[in-house]
């Protein structure tokens, strides 16, 4: 084993980049439907109700998606899983851009949001290659850079779509191959990262948990608070499925089927915190293993707030801006992604911040600023000028997203081993709540659905009060001691 001697983060940058161009990608074919979504309407005579399932459905299976990705980053590297992530999630990418039928699309967009957790996947990654006081820029430039994908697509798709593929090449239905083009640099550069990356810097191990299939927690009150927070993302799941019964898709047998299973799931997943936890509760949790799970589950309501949010409002703004103001799909696609360009110096300087003046001060005033943005926007109508609308979308986004990074400053530092299975449950809980709030939308105006979205970042505000500070020079000692017991465990054998 190398025992590099100098810098033992050497060549991180170039992780970095490398890392956030994999997420970028990821973004670019999860949302790439969005800046079609009228044209697809259209062309397939799709009814609201069938657009919005799609919509919904596109966040859905990223939720347990997420969950089981993390504990694979931890079991197996980040390298191995995200080049399998984007290798594999090229094919419901080219049937999506194939569909011809709502049930076809239903399908490969219901198994392309899983596409959602490669996210999970560069947070472990990127906390490797990075130290304690550095992690939260680190960690904001790759999640910032790489949710760009969403405001890439939305704005460059189309006049892929139409300027390449329909004027130049002669092509109907620009969009389908527009899309495919996504799957397509999906699966050539799951290739050139498998190839491009390791998992560790030289002379560093990469510390897996003792036990997989689900987080180690550090007290019996932990595990029943665990046990309790994972129960949304079995809920609505459950709401998914009501959703898809009442469209017609399934008939009252199937879903009562799904029900049991999401049951059997719950119970199951409950056993099996259990079972990983019960013998180091049983005899002590040592001090320097010990965690707070209360840390996750407020991060957890900030992710279901911020990112939850931004997936939601992504999704749906292009058909908000055309409906509002009488725009084109081209037109409506470029002023919404507005929302998303914030993204590339919103989400670092979210990290940056937490890095400078700390992470429980910075998350508290980034959510406050995300509740007051979302309730003006829940004033917006045609009579405001799209100058105005485009201010506050973009003052609204900053604060999303450098809540966002600022969220993740704080997960690498809950528990180093544990780090993917944490950036899981927190990654889930964004999708929970994109899930959710799209939910609310298909019952609500688009006005009241921005006035929810502030009310519940104001229950996050509160919660906020309770986050512990991480302590960074300790978080790093600790490390530096855990490396030398594991290196001089393997020098006497």
């Amino acid at each position: 084993m190398s025992t590099n001697t100098g810098n033992p983060y050497k060549g991180n940058i170039r992780i970095l980049l490398l890392t956030t161009f994999a997420f970028f990608i990821t973004f670019v074919v999860w949302f790439n439907m969005a800046p079609f979504v009228a044209t697809i309407k259209e062309t397939l005579n799709l009814t609201d109700q069938q657009v919005g399932v799609l919509l919904t459905m596109n966040v859905a299976l990223t939720i347990p998606a997420r969950v089981i990705i993390g504990m694979l980053v931890d079991k197996f590297g980040p390298r191995k899983v995200y080049s399998s992530l984007m290798a594999i999630m090229s094919i419901p990418c080219f049937m999506f851009a194939l569909g011809d039928s709502f049930t076809q699309l239903f399908i490969a967009r219901t198994l392309l949001a899983m596409i959602g957790a490669g996210f999970v996947i560069g947070i472990r990654m990127v906390s490797e290659w990075f130290p304690a006081k550095q992690v939260g820029i680190a960690e904001g430039v790759y999640g910032g850079w790489g949710n760009f994908g969403s405001a890439a697509a939305a704005f460059s798709l189309p006049l892929i779509a139409l300027y390449v593929f329909e004027q130049t090449i002669g092509v109907e239905e620009g969009w389908r191959w527009a899309i495919g083009l996504t799957g397509l640099v999906s699966l050539i550069y799951s290739f050139i990262y498998f190839k491009s990356v390791k998992d560790t810097p030289d002379g560093r191990q990469f510390k897996r948990p003792k036990k997989s299939g689900a987080m180690e927690v550090s007290s019996y009150g932990d595990m029943i608070f665990l046990m309790a927070m994972t129960l949304p993302m079995f809920v609505i799941l459950g709401v998914l499925t009501w959703k898809v019964q009442g469209l017609g898709l399934i008939n009252g047998t199937i879903s009562g089927l799904i029900y049991g299973l999401l049951t059997f799931l719950f119970v199951s997943n409950c056993y099996k915190i259990w079972s990983v936890n019960k013998d180091h509760l049983r005899a002590g949790v040592k001090e320097k293993e010990k965690y707070s799970f209360k840390q996750v589950a407020i991060l957890d309501l900030a992710y279901f707030c911020t990112f939850g949010s931004e997936l939601a409002v992504v999704s749906m703004l292009p058909l908000f801006f055309l409906n509002t103001f009488n725009l084109s799909v081209t037109q409506a696609g470029m002023v919404a992604s507005s929302y998303a360009f914030m993204n590339l110096v919103a989400r670092p300087s979210g990290g940056w911040l937490s890095d400078k003046f700390g992470r429980k001060k910075t998350l508290t005033i980034l959510v406050a600023g995300l509740s007051i943005t979302y309730f003006g926007l829940g004033f917006v109508d045609s009579s405001w000028s799209i100058v105005a609308v485009l201010v506050l979308t973009m003052t609204c986004s900053f604060f999303v997203q450098a809540g966002e990074g600022s969220v993740f400053s704080m997960v690498p530092l809950v528990k180093k081993r544990l780090t993917g299975q944490v950036a899981g449950m927190v990654g889930a809980y964004g999708n929970v709540g994109a899930t959710t709030f799209l939910t609310i939308l298909t019952f609500v105006s688009p006005q009241a659905f921005f006035v929810v979205i502030g009310c519940a970042s104001l229950v996050c505000f509160a919660a906020c009060f309770f986050l512990k500070e991480p302590d960074t020079e300790l978080i790093e000692k600790q490390a530096a001691e855990i490396e030398e017991e594991v290196i001089g465990e393997k020098v006497v054998a």
